[in-house]
């Protein structure tokens, strides 16, 4: 009995292992034919993920002059989406929808809508300085604003300008726990919307700090309870957040303490030249916590353009701004995970400054100062402030922190490398060529109270000549590195050809909690129900005048209306949602000729409005491949100019096919229906037999289900009284109509069942969680579909095929070459065409494997 079962268990294991003899041969000449050495291949496989399999980290660029945030996967390096933020991005119907449009527009400034962005630095939400993967914040260089991206979703559904600043390249950073999210000026500029000569720059011109209020229930910027720190002109960068003993504390540095205003146009040297005379700038010091009280009390602050800014004198006095030197042209400050160290590389210097926060506090307690700066402000001394510094090369610039204490790794944009390094012992310990000219980089959750290292991402600015050649206008290269090892090994290069990406942030995957469908009706940028949201059977046209709204369904295959008829010059709005709850059955709308187009996922409600100027008939659609039937889910919009009169021309008749062929389809139609519902009912008599309404997901599924199959009685009469009529062709298209919804209710149905088969497992031991794990991580899924031959057979009863079967599967796990002229694994290898691969599983992971396939018995009784 065991040896009749011999051959399905071998052909499991053997397709892999003849996969990989084929596969030695095939390697070894791919290598050849493609000139890859080993290591080519080894950076390969540590990248590559086989279908299905997810990636562990989430990465979060900025888009740079795309205006947008760009997700991509770690380690495949695979680019998910774009993340509409300060530009219009027609895919999301960003821009293009009125709900979009509405955020889109809180980004106009003065009244002038801005339409592009610069974004530079992206940043997580924190809990105890940890990554908090509910919300992303960026900041706009060009147009001083904050965005807040909303990751349950991953749309923008906040932009915040600032009121004060006219440029902002040290943005968006976070305090800890997300208080505030901060903000800083780059460009001195006065703070009202005044002209002011340049003569009067250091007495009117100045830079600032704001610090951005974030309600985390809300997930919003609270603009009024906001406020700014005033600073001296000396154009503020980029800044870190302190933590642990620094907590309350923040940190921006700057370039030029000379204040220097250029006039090359003048004659005078230009700004490059002046801007970098001194041997230091200054390192800006204050404490949030205190600001936050001085902001309470109007004698501390001033009020501009509605915006309170606590001036220097009031932060000076109540012991909350210093300055420290710091090595001239900084780009980066960095705070290390424990909070001690501030760490910040010069431009033009060949080191990088590490700054202990207790000297700092130590000084600032005692009152200690080596004097002050033109407005007052205390300035520290550099060398007392020092820890040390560490000769790293040319034009260090930014840092990110490894899970090792102490080790960190920094760009060098002269030497185009990146160096690792430890900040506690000042010594070097590694370094590595990236091409080219690096600017930030990031390790995995790098800048965070716990950083996990393993991969670092550097952003190289140039690509020169790493890709095929697009014309003078190259893309940036975005290099992938292993850290894990003694040496940094390079792993991939990804061109990255949509704007400039400054700068990025990385978070575990499993840290993102998204949603797979709205609520139905959601408005998602706000998160609320839309006042327009539209059930089935609520669909209707209502006009005021000449004010026509449009309240419409989308669900596979139709729009519901699918005729709208409007006046010329009406006003109109579309109201649609999407019907489905389907995960990933997206639908979109597009009215053609009229530059219109909303993105509605599976349960969102949105809209467009428009002037229908143009007289005519024009085609409506979905814009999203959504189903067999998508090119038949479209309708006409007719514009009709009311002041017109028009000659009505009579349709043609379409041939008729013969009675006899009309009712040989309709009675294939069906049939056809009913074998999908005779599939239904076993399923549905599965889900109630197992109790199916105990489990909440299930359920919710069920009731997505049956509120398809309560469709079909209706449309079922409406069939039958064709038939009755003797209209053979409108009994078949309601027929049709019948089958698209048992077809989408079996659907939802099987995967109802599917996660109900889970629900009633048994729990699963740690060792059969783990064995699963390795079974997943192999890859193993590619070829065995649990309860069903596929590539390779049904593991099920994998253990019962042979005597002493536990030890002869993970013996044959363990090395597969040697079973393969066995006469039962020679026969699976013939059946399958594939061998068994050795996966190099360890023993533990085949015991946990053994002890998954155990659990997969034990349950197989449930499909």
């Amino acid at each position: 009995m065991l040896k009749s079962f011999k051959p399905v268990l071998l052909g499991s294991v053997l397709f892999a292992a003849s996969a990989l003899c084929a596969a030695d041969s095939d390697l070894e000449r791919v290598m050849k034919e493609r000139n890859l050495s080993e290591k080519d291949v080894l950076a390969a496989a540590k990248t590559y993920q086989p279908t299905g399999r997810k990636d562990d980290y989430m990465v979060f660029s900025s888009g740079g002059q795309s205006g947008q945030v760009i997700v991509y996967g770690v380690p495949s390096m695979r680019i998910y989406k774009y993340i509409g933020v300060f530009t219009p991005e027609p895919w999301q119907g960003y821009g293009f929808d009125e709900e979009s449009k509405a955020v889109l527009r809180s980004g106009s400034i003065n009244g002038k809508e801005i339409n592009w962005g610069d974004t530079h630095h992206p940043n997580f939400s924190e809990k105890n300085g940890e990554y908090v993967g509910d919300y992303l914040f960026i900041n706009d260089k060009a147009n001083p604003r904050i965005a807040v991206i909303n990751l349950s979703d991953f749309e923008t559904t906040q932009i915040v300008v600032n009121p004060v600043i006219k440029s902002d390249h040290g943005g968006s950073f976070v305090t800890p726990n997300t208080e505030y999210v901060i903000e800083t000026s780059q460009y001195a500029a006065p703070f009202d919307n005044d002209w002011h000569p340049i003569e009067e720059y250091q007495a009117v011109y100045r830079g600032a700090v704001t610090l951005w209020k974030f309600d985390y229930d809300k997930g919003k910027i609270d603009v009024n309870k906001s406020f700014s720190l005033e600073l001296p002109p000396y154009m503020q960068d980029l800044s870190d957040a302190g933590k642990g003993e620094s907590f309350g504390w923040a940190f921006t540095n700057s370039f030029n303490s000379e204040m220097y205003t250029g006039g090359i146009e003048k004659g005078l040297p230009p700004m490059e030249a002046g801007m970098s005379r001194n041997d230091t700038d200054y390192l800006h010091v204050y404490n949030w916590q205190i600001l936050e009280k001085l902001a309470q009390d109007s004698k501390n602050y001033k009020v501009v353009n509605g915006h309170r800014i606590v001036t220097i004198d009031a932060a000076v006095k109540a012991g909350a701004l210093f300055l420290i030197p710091e090595a001239k042209s900084p780009h980066g400050v960095d705070v290390s995970p424990d909070g001690r160290y501030i760490i910040i590389g010069g431009k033009l210097d060949t080191h990088a400054s590490v700054y202990d926060f207790k000297k700092i506090k130590e000084l600032i307690d005692k009152k200690e100062y080596a004097g002050k700066d033109p407005y007052g402000i205390p300035i520290l001394d550099m060398q007392k402030t020092l820890h040390g510094q560490a000769e790293l090369g040319l034009g260090p610039l930014h840092n990110t922190f490894d899970s090792q204490d102490g080790v960190i790794y920094t760009s060098l944009y002269v030497d185009s490398q990146i160096v690792k390094w430890n900040y506690k012992t000042l010594k070097v310990l590694d370094r590595i060529n990236v091409h080219y000219n690096i600017g930030h980089l990031d390790s995995m959750e790098g800048k965070s109270s716990k950083p996990v290292g393993k991969y670092v991402i550097a952003l190289d600015k140039l690509s020169i000549d790493r890709f095929n050649p697009i014309g003078p206008l190259h893309p940036q290269n975005h290099q992938l590195i292993d850290i894990t090892g003694p040496k940094m090994e390079m792993l991939y290069d990804l061109p990255i050809g949509l704007g400039e990406p400054h700068d990025v942030v990385s978070i575990a995957a499993s840290k993102l909690h998204t949603k797979p469908t709205y609520t139905m009706g959601t408005n998602s940028r706000t998160g609320k129900q839309h006042p327009a949201m539209t059930l089935a059977g609520q669909e209707r046209i209502e006009r005021d005048g000449k004010n026509v709204k449009v309240y419409a369904t989308a669900i596979r295959s139709h729009i519901n209306p699918e005729h709208i008829e409007v006046n010329k010059d009406d006003n109109v709005t579309i109201y649609m949602t999407n019907l489905e709850r389907a995960e990933d059955e997206t639908h979109g709308f597009t009215v053609d000729d009229y530059d219109l187009h909303m993105s509605l996922e599976p349960g969102k409600t949105a809209s467009v409005n428009f002037i229908a100027d143009k007289e005519g008939v024009f085609p409506f659609y979905c814009t999203e491949f959504c189903s067999a039937l998508h090119l038949e889910m479209f309708g006409y919009l007719y514009v009709k100019d009311p002041n017109k009169k028009y000659t009505s021309a009579k349709a043609s008749m379409l041939k008729a096919l013969s009675p006899e062929a009309l009712k040989a389809e309709y009675d294939k139609v069906v049939a056809t229906n009913k074998a999908t519902d005779d599939v239904i009912q076993s399923v549905v008599k599965f889900l109630k037999e197992k109790n199916y309404e105990k489990y909440p997901k299930v359920k919710a599924l069920v009731d997505d289900a049956l509120d398809q199959y309560g469709k079909i009685p209706e449309t079922k009469a409406k069939a039958d009284a064709a038939v009755k009529a003797g209209d053979m062709n409108g009994a078949i298209l309601w027929e049709g109509q019948v089958w698209q919804y048992l077809v989408k209710t079996a659907d939802v149905g099987l995967r109802a069942k599917n996660n109900l088969i889970r629900e009633l497992s048994t729990p699963m031991s740690e060792a059969a969680s783990n064995g699963e794990k390795a079974y997943l991580r192999g890859g193993c899924n590619g070829c065995h579909v649990i309860g069903q031959v596929s590539s390779g057979p049904d593991l099920t009863g994998v253990l019962l095929r042979h005597e002493n079967g536990e030890k002869w599967v993970a013996d044959f796990i363990k090395d597969p070459a040697k079973f393969y002229e066995d006469d039962y694994v020679k026969a699976m290898i013939n059946y399958f065409n594939l061998r068994m691969p050795n996966q190099h599983m360890k023993d533990e992971e085949i015991k946990d494997i053994i002890e998954y396939l155990k659990w997969v018995d034990e349950n197989a009784g449930l499909n």
